[in-house]
């Protein structure tokens, strides 16, 4: 029975994802739908927390607007996902970035 589970899941996992660690700077473009339309909109920002569970692997992306913190949890194997960039891969020490939570200007950036 796991076996079959198993399989199921690797057919379903996406193989086009880019290698991605915590402190990069990356760029997401999703499909967003309205009614009958579908587009694709962008969600920059720095990825602060990845987990890694075979087809449950997801990870966490913070970005600053109008000096408000947003962060939005992406399924790493999902559908919606139409592509993602590394726009400035500077890799951190720690794998887990919260710390950034409590900083509220855009010096939160990792340089």
């Amino acid at each position: 029975m796991k076996n079959i589970i198993k399989e199921y899941e690797k057919s379903q996992m996406k193989k086009n994802i880019p290698k991605i660690n915590t402190g990069y700077y990356v760029e997401i473009k999703i499909w967003i739908t309205e009614g009958k339309k579908k587009r694709i909109q962008k969600f920059k920002g720095t990825i602060i927390s990845i987990k890694n569970k075979g087809l449950n692997s997801s990870f966490t992306v913070r970005k600053i607007t109008n000096n408000e913190g947003i962060e939005r949890v992406f399924q790493m194997h999902s559908h919606i996902i139409n592509k993602i960039k590394i726009i400035n891969n500077n890799r951190s020490k720690r794998s887990k970035l919260y710390y950034l939570r409590n900083i509220k200007t855009k010096n939160n950036r990792i340089f």
